[in-house]
Formats: structure tokens, C-alpha cells, sequence
């Protein structure tokens, strides 16, 4: 597919993604990966990486106040090690396979959590959530569910500004780890910055769902969000 239509069609699902991830606080990855996979695999995860890097800028940018930088820091520390294993996969394994078993877990802690398991936020379960996430952060890109999960029955402006500060730092770690790790090709970069206006688009027209969810609506969305991205990641393994 020439350039120039795959950065429409591609454009068109991150825009998509941007719309409900400024509503809901992720889905930037869970829209647009799947389809920048169909149509060129070679771009992943770099151009992914890049393109989710710019909107959680734009998320703090407006409501930085609520972040949770102390969930953030113990989210980080189980992040890093997760992102060394996950520069690994990219490298050596498939990253699908690891992705079906990421969704199968999601889907399994949605369920749980629709039969009001409500997991603390404790130091311990942040890193773990960080190690899951760095991990399939780094080798598909869509990495939101395990935080996004433990913050659930936050207010919605505390769940967008703390995933957007965990997803500026945790996108970051990972690009550079895939750049030292011979993992990040020119191509990736210039096609994930050819994406970014479709980014801010979206991040724009998004802000009426911003209003819905936080009107008692966010821990539906939330789920709902998830939930599709355990079924992306289990349909992306299988075909």
C-alpha cells in the first residue's frame, strides 16, 4: 500500500483512538494498533509508540492536578524490568503469542472485577501491574489495561491524568530501550510522526466524551475499554 493511503486509512484509526482514549484515559493503541498491524506489520511497535507518546501530553497538559505521581513511581518500577522483557520478545519471539496471553488475563480480571473484586492500590499491585504493562507495552503497544484496572473506581480526571503521566514515562523507557536495542528502524519513527496530527484531532474532538464519562459513566467506559482490548489481543494472536 503506497505511503500516502495507509497514512489515510491509518490517520483515520488513530484519530479514532485519540477520541476515546481523551474520554476515557486509554484506547489510542487498542483502535489503531490492530490496524497498522493488518496493514504493515513492519511499523510495529515504533510507529505505535510514537503516535501514543504525543496524546498523554496533551492529557496532562489539562488536568495535571489529579495526577497520582506516587501510583505512577511504584507503576515505573515494575514498568522497567517489564520493558527489558518486552525489547526481548520484539527481538527474539512473537509478540502475538504473548499478546493472546496478555488478553486472556485481562479478560479474566474484568470478569473479577464486574463480580466487585476491587483490587487495593498498594505498592505491590502497581509494580505488578508496571511489569505486565511494560511487557506488552514494549512488544504491542497497548499497554494501558493492567493500570487502567487498578484504577477503575477512581474519579475520571485522576484515571486520565495518571495513566496519561505513567504512559508519557513508560512510552518513553521503551522507545529508547527498542532504539539501544537495534529495535526502532527510521521508517517506524517517520510514520509515527506523520501520524501525530491525527492525534491532536482526535484528542480535540474527544472532549465531549470527556463530559459523558465523567458524569458517573467512567468505570463502564473504563471496562468496556478494556475488555475490547483483551478480545484485540486474543484475536490478534489467533490470526
Amino acid at each position: 500500500m503506497p505511503d500516502f493511503l495507509f497514512l489515510i486509512a491509518a490517520g483515520t484509526a488513530v484519530l479514532l483512538g485519540a477520541m476515546v482514549q481523551g474520554g476515557v484515559g486509554l484506547g489510542l493503541g487498542l483502535v489503531a494498533a490492530p490496524v497498522i498491524s493488518l496493514l504493515d506489520p513492519g511499523l510495529m511497535p515504533g510507529s505505535m509508540l510514537i503516535t501514543t507518546a504525543v496524546l498523554p501530553m496533551l492529557t496532562l497538559g489539562s488536568e495535571w492536578r489529579h495526577t497520582d505521581w506516587r501510583g505512577i513511581g511504584w507503576g515505573m518500577g515494575g514498568r522497567l524490568f517489564g520493558t527489558a522483557a518486552g525489547v526481548w520478545i520484539v527481538a527474539a519471539l512473537d509478540p502475538r503469542m504473548l499478546g493472546g496471553a496478555v488478553g486472556a488475563m485481562v479478560l479474566a480480571a474484568v470478569v473479577l472485577s464486574l463480580w466487585d473484586l476491587r483490587m487495593r492500590i498498594t505498592p505491590w499491585t502497581l509494580t505488578a501491574a508496571g511489569l505486565v504493562s511494560g511487557v506488552t507495552g514494549t512488544a504491542t503497544s497497548i499497554g494501558g489495561p493492567p493500570m487502567a484496572l487498578l484504577y477503575q473506581h477512581e474519579p475520571g480526571p485522576r484515571v486520565r491524568a495518571t495513566l496519561a503521566g505513567y504512559f508519557i514515562i513508560g512510552v518513553s523507557v521503551s522507545l529508547v530501550a527498542l532504539g539501544l536495542g537495534g529495535q526502532l528502524p527510521a521508517r517506524q519513527v517517520w510514520i509515527g510522526a506523520a501520524l501525530i496530527p491525527f492525534v491532536v484531532a482526535g484528542f480535540l474532538l474527544g472532549r465531549p466524551l470527556r463530559r459523558v464519562v465523567d458524569a458517573g459513566k467512567m468505570r463502564i467506559a473504563l471496562l468496556a475499554v478494556v475488555t475490547v482490548s483483551g478480545v484485540v489481543l486474543l484475536l490478534q494472536s489467533l490470526l
